[in-house]
């Protein structure tokens, strides 16, 4: 996975999020995760697991796949 990769995924949890009025800290919340890790993913800087990714889609009420979507 290229760094641009974990960019454009991280933009397309920062787009959907905010089309939800979620707020960073809300997501991290529902999630079971800490802010400062979703702003990680969202700046491109953190490699998500494979159960936060599912954790973060559920919390949002998306289909997993969504978050792999044009950015």
């Amino acid at each position: 996975m290229s760094e641009d990769d974990l960019k454009k995924f991280g933009c397309r949890l920062r787009n959907i999020r905010s089309e939800k009025g979620i707020s960073q800290e809300e997501l991290a919340s529902l999630a079971g995760v800490h802010r400062t890790y979703i702003g990680g993913i969202e700046r491109g800087e953190r490699n998500v697991s494979l159960r936060n990714i599912f954790a973060i889609s559920h919390a949002l009420g998306i289909e997993t796949t969504e978050l792999f979507g044009d950015s």
